[in-house]
């Protein structure tokens, strides 16, 4: 296998794992094929000036980039989308799937309440299932700076939940609804 090849199938893994990331970030399939087409093509590029130990961040990063240009440009908020990702059980009961569904909103939400970072990285690491490591290396972060950012996420997702739901305790107590 020649270097081409392997650097072809790299950026294939690579792209798809960022590609499922613009798509939880609200960007419609077809541009985010454009963003990464487009920093692909900056990779080719500029590769003799990126360091081959942060390529990987590098092209995430001018992905991420040119996707918050394309919002700019829009003038389009940048929000959570579980729309292309099957996150509910077919097999369930009717009630048990709007159950899912209701919940799947209530975490859309909570991540969109999140700071840009701390939503990136819940992202990253509890929906599409990335090591520490691999998160590591696409942010361009030592490991121990990863997982303490990671715990102040978490935190914070855990405070705005806990606060939705004392609202949402006292709203339905005063009305005697359950």
């Amino acid at each position: 296998m020649s270097g081409h090849d392997e650097l072809y199938i790299v950026l294939q893994e690579k792209t798809a794992t960022i590609f499922k990331y613009l798509i939880k970030n609200g960007a419609n399939p077809r541009d985010a094929e454009d963003i990464i087409q487009e920093s692909i093509y900056k990779f080719i590029l500029n590769i003799e000036s990126v360091d081959p130990n942060k390529a990987y961040s590098w092209l995430f990063r001018v992905s991420i980039n040119h996707y918050y240009d394309l919002c700019r440009k829009q003038k389009r908020e940048v929000n959570i989308s579980f729309d292309h990702f099957e996150l509910v059980d077919d097999s369930l009961l009717p009630e048990d799937y709007v159950q899912q569904i209701e919940m799947k909103k209530e975490i859309e939400e909570i991540l969109n309440q999140l700071t840009p970072l701390h939503k990136q990285l819940i992202l990253l690491k509890y929906v599409l299932g990335l090591s520490y490591e691999e998160i590591s290396e696409m942010l361009d972060l030592n490991l121990g700076t990863l997982k303490t950012y990671l715990f102040r996420a978490r935190k914070s997702f855990k405070d705005i939940y806990r606060k939705e739901n004392e609202k949402y305790d006292r709203k339905y107590k005063r009305t005697g609804i359950k």
